[in-house]
């Protein structure tokens, strides 16, 4: 069984318990402000394997395990399987970290804010597919597009909308969810930069 599989069914359970269980919901959802006062630093993990509807689950987890399977696939052929999926379960835990704490110092002070989702993790992972293939194709909205099309313009996007948007939707998690997942990989593996900008030139659509 792929790590993937193990995060979307751990994921899926976790999820489905917190939504029979508000308390448990209240407890693993990411609080800004409870964490600043009472140091409940595990928020910042547990709310990435919480959702807030099944719309919101499915949605994250059928993008992950499409693009997760091809992430895990390519860290294990870059460090091996053991070292890569110790790397790739690194990631993707950093990754829900490091989108939550732009909220963290938002709303901090707010006693009403939370959030749950793993989609500053899915995020990461959408983005880093886009470094390893730059031309593999994205289905949005059943539209082909070019993944470093899409990729630039879901940041685009994001960052616009965490300004903007009043869509109760962490976009600031999208957006430096997929910021860091990029450069977590580079740190790793700093030649893919290298090779990214290679496959961006040579198999492209004028390659």
């Amino acid at each position: 069984m792929s790590l993937t599989l193990i995060i979307v069914l751990l994921t899926g359970l976790i999820s489905y318990m917190a939504m029979q269980n508000p308390g448990l919901f209240a407890k693993l959802a990411h609080y800004p402000y409870q964490e600043a006062r009472q140091k409940e630093w595990y928020r910042f993990i547990s709310s990435g394997f919480v959702h807030a509807g099944w719309f919101h689950l499915l949605l994250n987890m059928y993008v992950f395990w499409s693009f997760g399977s091809i992430v895990e696939q390519y860290f294990q052929q870059m460090f091996g399987a053991m070292k890569g999926n110790v790397l790739f379960l690194l990631l993707y835990l950093t990754t829900i970290i490091a989108g939550s704490i732009p909220s963290y110092f938002k709303h901090h002070n707010n006693p009403s804010y939370r959030a749950v989702g793993a989609s500053g993790a899915v995020s990461g992972v959408l983005l880093i597919n886009a470094l390893f293939n730059p031309w593999h194709t994205w289905l949005i909205y059943f539209i082909p597009v070019p993944a470093i099309i899409g990729a630039l313009g879901f940041l685009a996007y994001e960052q616009w909308a965490s300004k903007n948007a009043k869509d109760n939707i962490g976009h600031d998690a999208h957006f430096y969810g997929a910021v860091y997942g990029v450069l977590f990989t580079l740190v790793l593996k700093p030649e893919l930069l290298g090779i990214f900008v290679q496959r961006l030139f040579q198999s492209g659509p004028f390659g």
